[in-house]
């Protein structure tokens, strides 16, 4: 979907290509995507790549395909044109061609690159100097960027968008009698609807091939629950969050002065401190609170997680925290609830707590008072009914 600008990249291995052999250059990207960032490679993978005509300034898709102008590409790295790939991949994956609706389309077109460069910029990937970026469009879908931006804006999304004809089409794609492609045609609505479908499959397979491979960021698992939201089952999801809070996985830390200077791995511990907080305020029947709190206790043993186990509707429970080890069975307390809800306390106990937690799962209808500010730990909210969560990912249950 997106063409931008060529930069150059100092130091960049693609240089060592020859720059009038774009076919190379973009196989020597795609190889490299797929190795670096399996799932973005993988969904890459899912779109042929063809030469455009006078039509393709530089690169995009219909969600179809890669179309590419050769003299654009020949001027890139090999980085860039990774960077390109997995942009024009992931706006397909994230079905921007289905999700529009009635909004305005420049608007929405700058949205979602806005969206998709955030995505990139998190995964390590070095944007364009004209690509538009801004750090606090971080974790935000198109959806909730569209109404931050002004409604005539000023930035360009540096895309040629095929979706829904830009410009005068050259025909209805084939072969020009010079011998460049066409313009393809834009998606009719069935197409579109099925190239929606299509690719989420597609996301949900690269997802599930990266993550047994363990080379999946949290924000692309994220991304990917997103999309799922509403098709998987929320003990799927949770089993995610949970996998990732438990990974064990090496960190980078400076040795002491004795032992030089040296950057070393080391694994982080195996034990994962797990907080459980459930909202006892009458909105959750006792037989949905026995069936998440049988579910906590089935992953825990998986990751090896000790759970803090809180229950409170606008205060704690009197006899809160009950703790349990990965290898002891959770039971859920006899406690009583009702009346108002606030999440505040949870949060302010967890804060007086010697250390944070590695992550925060809550419970509850999301119906009371939030804390002012995130915690710096990530929080797993779900959510039964149709109210929203200022910070940290939902899941919506039923």
């Amino acid at each position: 979907m997106s063409c931008w600008p060529p930069t150059a990249r100092a130091g960049d291995r693609a240089r060592a290509l020859k720059p009038a052999d774009p076919g190379r250059l973009i196989s020597a990207a795609a190889t490299r995507l797929v190795l670096d960032r399996p799932f973005l490679g993988a969904l890459a993978l899912r779109l042929p790549v063809r030469p455009g005509g006078a039509w393709c300034r530089s690169v995009g898709t219909d969600g179809r395909a890669f179309y590419y102008n050769p003299a654009y590409v020949a001027r890139l790295s090999v980085g860039e044109v990774e960077a390109a790939l997995a942009h024009e991949a992931l706006h397909c994956a994230l079905g921007h061609f289905a999700r529009r609706g009635h909004r305005e389309r420049h608007r929405w077109d700058v949205a979602c690159d806005f969206a998709v460069n955030a995505l990139l910029v998190a995964e390590g990937m070095r944007l364009p100097p004209d690509a538009i970026h801004l750090p606090e469009y971080a974790g935000m879908s198109a959806e909730e960027i569209y109404p931050l931006i002004d409604e005539n804006p000023e930035s360009e999304p540096h895309d040629q968008h095929l979706f829904e004809g830009e410009g005068p089409a050259n025909g209805d794609g084939g072969e020009s009698g010079d011998g460049a492609a066409r313009r393809p045609p834009p998606l009719a609505s069935e197409e579109r609807e099925l190239l929606a479908e299509q690719w989420r499959q597609r996301a949900a397979g690269a997802a599930q091939q990266a993550l047994q491979a363990g080379r999946m960021s949290r924000e692309m698992a994220r991304l990917v629950d997103r999309l799922l939201v509403g098709r998987m089952p929320w003990r799927a999801l949770l089993a995610r969050f949970v996998s990732f809070t438990g990974r064990e996985d090496f960190d980078y830390h400076r040795p002491s002065r004795r032992e030089g200077d040296a950057i070393r791995p080391g694994l982080r511990s195996a034990r994962v401190e797990l907080a459980v907080a459930v909202d006892t305020s009458g909105s959750i029947s006792p037989t949905e609170l026995e069936e998440f709190v049988a579910e906590i206790d089935a992953l825990k043993g998986q990751v090896s997680a000790r759970v803090t186990l809180l229950a409170c509707d606008a205060a704690l429970h009197a006899d809160a925290p009950w703790r349990f080890e990965p290898w002891e069975t959770m039971r859920m307390p006899a406690w009583a609830g009702g009346g108002g809800t606030s999440f505040v306390p949870v949060f302010e106990f967890l804060e007086r707590e010697d250390a944070p937690p590695d992550a925060l799962v809550y419970f509850t209808d999301a119906d009371g008072v939030f804390p002012a500010r995130a915690p710096g730990y990530p929080v797993l909210w779900l959510v039964k009914g149709r109210a929203g969560v200022p910070f940290g990912e939902r899941i919506q249950l039923g």
